[in-house]
């Protein structure tokens, strides 16, 4: 089942395999694609993953996150994306543009020294309060979102991807926590999702409605992991009905994940060294699915050949989202196909997210 194509939308798959997006620190300066990015996308593809999401691509100058994070905010990308995805295409592979704006968690520059965010917030990790936005600054950053699918479009990539959890700008707004307005944009779950519906509106002017739109959706915000929180966080049951909003909204899949920076090892844990330990997040994609009919993908520390098939299976997710496994292994899918592998070689270490470039740092 997990090597069966699937639709997605508009869009053809060959298997259920997803490269989760993760940074790459590969950009130039100013967020230009490079050749370097290209190399590890035409290698996934490749080795068979089905469906590629590039690391998040920031949709605005001040929604920065990370040195060399790639951008996405000017034309003048367009032509280095359309060279890369060319490199993919000669593969089944697919590829889609993760689309973000660092919010809160955006890296402070000289420039814009502090963060944009719903509310003003401290981030307990950084210690930043941010700058709460205005009606016109929520009104430009979706502007910037739609200009940024445009852009996708234009270069060539099979879709996007709304990054909508992760302690992000988006996931801002869908939380709680992070939301704490009183006006249209804050308060119910569905008026703290209302930004990414008018983003996913005003994206379909420009792009028409058949270009397939995803998200990653933050299910939880982490706080709650170990039960002792007392935060006023994103959790189920809100998560299902956010996920409900956007796929009335035509959003033609959704990535579930969780975890902002300030809860700690919650996104990316170490030590996946048993079943029990993968697929943390499956209760969640469970929930999700069973709420709307449109495909759901799981990431978070899958592992092994048979937990991936009884995701699958069992119904908790149609695709199966690793990062981490593939920074190791660019061929496990073919490992896993062929059946000289049922066990990704990872250990989950988080040696490989390296400010010098993404790779396997590990023994």
């Amino acid at each position: 089942m997990i090597f069966d194509p699937i639709i997605i939308g508009t869009l053809n798959v060959h298997n259920r395999f997803v490269r989760s997006a993760t940074h790459e620190w590969l950009a130039d300066d100013d967020g230009r694609p490079t050749p370097a990015i290209g190399d590890i996308y035409e290698e996934l593809a490749r080795n068979d993953v089905g469906l590629i999401i590039t690391g998040y691509s920031y949709v605005n100058p001040r929604g920065r996150s990370s040195d060399n994070q790639q951008g996405i905010y000017d034309d003048s990308f367009i032509e280095p994306y359309r060279e890369i995805i060319s490199r993919v295409h000669n593969y089944k592979s697919k590829i889609i543009a993760q689309v973000v704006h660092g919010g809160r968690q955006a890296a402070p520059t000289s420039q814009y020294p502090v963060p944009l965010a719903p509310s003003a917030v401290t981030d307990t990790s950084s210690g930043i309060t941010p700058i709460e936005m205005t009606e016109a600054d929520i009104l430009e950053t979706i502007e910037d979102f739609a200009n940024a699918v445009r852009r996708a479009k234009e270069a060539g990539f099979d879709g996007v991807q709304l990054h909508c959890a992760h302690g992000f700008l988006l996931s801002n707004f869908i939380s709680p926590y992070t939301n704490q307005r009183n006006d249209r944009w804050g308060g119910s779950v569905g008026k703290r999702t209302q930004v990414i519906v008018d983003i996913i509106k005003r994206t379909r002017q420009m792009v028409g409605d058949d270009f397939p739109i995803m998200v990653k959706l933050n299910a939880t915000d982490g706080f709650g992991f170990d039960g002792k929180s007392g935060k006023v966080e994103l959790d189920a049951p809100e998560c299902i009905e956010i996920a409900k909003i956007l796929e009335q909204n035509s959003i033609c899949a959704i990535e579930v994940s969780g975890g902002i920076t300030e809860a700690g090892e919650v996104m990316a844990r170490s030590g996946i060294d048993k079943p029990e330990k993968e697929a943390y997040f499956r209760h969640y994609s469970k929930m999700i699915k069973e709420a709307v009919n449109i495909p759901i993908i799981l990431v978070g520390g899958v592992r092994s050949k048979p937990m991936m098939e009884s995701l699958v299976s069992d119904g908790y997710a149609d695709m199966i989202s690793i990062c981490r496994p593939l920074i190791r292994e660019p061929d496990l899918i073919i490992k896993l196909k062929s059946g000289e592998s049922e066990q990704a070689s990872c250990v989950s270490c988080n040696r490989c997210f390296d400010p010098s470039g993404v790779k396997c740092n590990c023994p």
